[in-house]
């Protein structure tokens, strides 16, 4: 038993438990085959060096989740690991002189430390991080197994390049046209890239979202979106004096007889041909390719073009030809890189025309509307309606007039009817050092080879130099050069290495087995793990990492990896963690602990005491410096005391305030706990005595207790965590409230603040233990089961009646439950209240609704 104090030592407590849990192995997977699985997985980190506040929220939430369920009789796999490559590695070598590698392993180190402090209870002899070459091995051999099946390919394309980076970005890593980790303006290049054939499953992966009912409706949303299914015509245009015709894709074949101009991409071919005689248009290409890439860069960018002097056929109408114009907003990676313009039916193409002074003719009459003056202005319009001024199609709806232009188009011999989508495949080369090697040969003869699997890994060269810009590998004397594979020639290696989204699209299932060498997981042990029965990560990681991990597991399944196709069976996105920022009086940013309360609760200057401008909360960062160091709460605070805040304050899924305020209320709450516990151990009878007859004063706590207990078991669950707290701190506060001085009280006491450590073993767990063991257990929390409420003590047994008097409300009465309806008309009338209001008139009539209300009318 443990020593009791009144004074709660967090320090000793918390590292005492944690070195418990780690020597007993209290966390170490697949110990209990026979018990059901249960999968959590909170996103794993990038090391940067030092955790922060919302690694803290994300991990506490996983950790409650985890606890909650070993409680519940599951065999828990809860893992760590790391998602070691990329870009900072690099930057921190150019800036710092370090080597990419030991700046990454020194940072998991420190990491590692600072998650443990937490008492995360994570199975650490399952750890992996994605840059060491018995991960990566086995990533490379998944691609060559992609290749053979089909589903990895190389050509020369358009691609997002990061000037400052000097790497590739997808399409997905340009946010508003520039680069998500440098902020760079993204130009255009045409390169040679790798791509997997993320769109050969694009069908599916939009299909299945509907099977995703643990995951938040607004990340299916996001995925239908970016994947994009859309449903058109393709239609190919006559040019005149030209043999050559130009293909366009449109959801809107019903608008045709609206169009104003076609238009190409800069990077069509065609407009490549006419820039070759034309400087001006060259130049606009060039000015293209400098632009934002993002289609919303696309979208808010004004729109410009330059035409081409070329006239297209009108499909459906002899002599009618249209200007072709090179314009901005057309991407070659949509469609096929060519539009038609109806400016009065979309806004883009409105705009366009506006500048050009082209026709806007409409074509779609919105209802009510007067064909004869109905004109559209400075908004397209978009909406259903009926057609007019468009030939055959005048007078039907929008759906019949796409049905009848498209046969039109097909019984011409023009296109046909086909879907579209947005998803592109997915380009995983990059021009970098820090990522995983390629695992392929080029040699003049036999062409792309590639690396034997015998010869995997292909590992990194750690003698490389970052004084150069672009990638070290290319500037390596040796470690490009080998001989072919396959003839034996002088040949090169691949210098690009993989997108560091390719790691972190497999990294849960190397779990299952993180320790095999000879494959990247064991099928059996993946088969009873997967798929992960709940992911805990942020809202920003809704398109790039879940879209990539949901291909990614069909890649797999294909070739024989993997027996699912999901990998996150529920997904829960939590909110960001955020703090007032402050100003000082130069306009700098302050850090909270430079900022203090002056006369009137004024925020002041903590060194100067000069005024300090409050801003509005936001997510913390350092840019703004509002961010709060999670080492020293929790050296302050202890673990447990910024675990109970990060989930007490809001739902998981919003975001969540950070206050002084708070995290001193929430350790006041722990030493309150503990105190409780403390002060009245010896009072209480033994662990396990028999019950005593209960008065009514201890049935009423025990009801309490019993009916916390399956509240709190419910917001788990459903992880309504602030709730949990809330029931919680509802329910120890009645208890504080108890004396122990009869054995009734005494008894029902010690099952209450049994109850009590044993429902804050999820959120505070070295509290919990702590409790457990100063109220006699031997066996700690950690292996006691989850505790379950007595049915029988979850029935109400008295309910409250309302009593109106025609119609209005005059008395309130307590009855027993199911009371039989002639007491409720009588003790309702025999309410003062109720005599008063019906003024010495009898009752024409009294209604009673079970449980419910009684009604008197006079």
């Amino acid at each position: 038993m443990s020593r009791i104090d009144d004074r709660y030592n967090v320090k000793d407590t918390e590292a005492r438990w944690q070195q418990a849990w780690e020597q007993g192995g209290a966390f170490v997977a697949g110990r209990h085959p026979a018990r059901p699985k249960y999968y959590v997985l909170e996103m794993f980190p990038y090391p940067s060096g030092r955790i922060h506040m919302g690694h803290v929220r994300n991990y506490t939430l996983g950790d409650v989740v985890a606890r909650y369920k070993r409680a519940k009789g599951f065999d828990v796999l809860h893992p760590m690991g790391w998602d070691a490559f990329g870009l900072p590695a690099e930057n921190a070598a150019i800036e710092r002189g370090v080597h990419p590698a030991k700046w990454t392993r020194e940072n998991i180190a420190a990491m590692r430390e600072q998650l443990k402090s937490m008492g995360l209870s994570y199975d650490w002899g399952r750890e992996v991080a994605t840059c060491e070459p018995d991960y990566y091995r086995h990533e490379q051999k998944m691609f060559l197994d992609f290749l053979k099946a089909g589903l990895v390919y190389r050509k020369e394309s358009w691609v997002n390049w990061d000037p400052v980076e000097n790497t590739v970005l997808a399409n997905e890593q340009v946010i508003d046209g520039r680069g998500w980790r440098s902020g760079a303006l993204v130009e255009k290049r045409l390169l040679a890239q790798w791509f997997l054939k993320i769109t050969d499953f694009a069908e599916d992966l939009l299909a299945a979202l509907g099977s995703l009912e643990r995951w938040p409706d607004r990340v299916r949303l996001m995925q239908e979106n970016w994947i994009g299914r859309s449903e058109g015509a393709r239609l190919v245009w006559d040019l005149a004096g030209r043999p050559e015709t130009l293909e366009i894709f449109t959801t809107r074949p019903d608008t045709l007889f609206g169009a104003a101009f076609l238009a190409i991409s800069p990077n069509h071919p065609l407009a490549a041909e006419l820039a070759e005689a034309n400087p001006a248009l060259a130049e606009f290409i060039a000015e293209c390719n400098r632009m934002g890439t993002s289609e919303a860069a696309l979208e808010t960018a004004e729109k410009k073009g330059v035409d081409t002097g070329l006239k297209a056929l009108h499909p459906f109408v002899p002599g009618w030809e249209l200007p072709v114009y090179v314009a901005n907003f057309v991407l070659m990676e949509y469609g096929s890189g060519a539009i038609f313009g109806c400016p009065a039916h979309d806004q883009r193409d409105l705009d366009f025309a506006r500048k050009y002074g082209l026709p806007v003719k409409p074509v779609v009459l919105p209802p009510g509307e007067n064909p004869a003056t109905f004109q559209v202005g400075a908004e397209a319009y978009s909406e259903g309606g009926t057609l007019f001024n468009s030939g055959f199609m005048d007078g039907m709806g929008v759906d019949d007039a796409k049905a009848a232009a498209i046969a039109r188009i097909e019984a011409d011999g023009r296109g046909a009817r086909t879907v579209n989508w947005r998803l592109r495949d997915w380009g995983v080369s990059r021009q970098r050092y820090w990522g995983c090697p390629i695992p392929i040969i080029h040699c003049e003869s036999c062409g792309v080879v590639p690396v034997p699997a015998a010869d995997l890994p292909v590992r990194l060269p750690e003698d490389v130099g970052f004084d150069k810009p672009g990638n070290p590998l290319d500037h390596h004397p040796t470690w490009k050069h080998v001989a072919c594979p396959a003839c034996g020639k002088p040949a090169r290696r691949e210098t690009d290495t993989f997108d560091t989204f390719f790691e972190s699209s497999w990294y849960f299932a190397r779990f299952c087995s993180p320790t095999r060498d000879d494959v990247a997981f064991d099928r059996a042990e993946a088969d009873r793990w997967l798929p992960v029965d709940q992911y805990i990560g942020g809202i920003e990681h809704a398109v790039l990492h879940l879209l990539y991990s949901r291909f990614f597991t069909r890649a797999l399944k294909t070739c024989g990896y993997l027996g699912v196709d999901e990998p996150f069976a529920g997904l829960l996105t939590q909110g960001m963690v955020c703090h007032e920022t402050y100003k000082d009086q130069a306009g700098a940013w302050l850090y909270p602990d430079e900022v203090t309360r002056g006369e009137g609760g004024r925020p002041v200057h903590a060194s100067t005491g000069a005024p300090v401008t409050l801003g509005r909360s936001e997510k913390m960062s350092k840019s703004k410096r509002n961010v709060v160091d999670p080492a020293h709460i929790i050296a302050t605070y202890g673990a447990d005391t910024a675990r109970l805040f990060m989930l007490s304050d809001s739902p998981p899924e919003r975001d969540l305030e950070w206050t002084e305020a708070g995290i001193d209320g929430a350790w006041r709450y722990v030493n309150r706990l503990w105190r409780m516990v403390a002060g009245t151990a010896d009072t209480l009878p033994a662990p396990g005595s028999a019950m005593p007859e209960l008065g009514d004063e201890a049935l009423k706590l025990r009801r309490l207790v019993h009916k916390t207990v399956a509240a709190i078991t419910d917001d788990l669950e459903k992880f309504h965590f602030n709730k949990a707290v809330a029931r919680l701190r509802e329910m120890t506060n009645a208890l504080g409230e108890v004396s122990a001085d009869a054995p009734d009280r005494a008894w029902v006491l010690r099952e209450g603040l049994e109850a009590a450590a044993l429902l804050a073993a999820p959120m505070m767990p070295h509290l919990a233990e702590e409790m457990w063991a100063a109220l006699g257990h031997a066996v700690p929390v950690v292996h006691t089961p989850w505790p379950v409420a007595e049915a029988a003590l979850l029935v109400e047994d008295s309910v409250t009646v309302a009593v109106q008097v025609n119609g209005k409300l005059r008395a309130t009465i307590e009855l027993p439950k199911d009371a039989d309806p002639k007491l409720a008309e009588e003790t309702a009338l025999a309410q003062p209240p109720v005599i008063a209001a019906m003024s010495g008139k009898p009752p024409r009539k009294v209604v009673v609704v079970p449980n419910r209300i009684v009604n008197v009318v006079v």
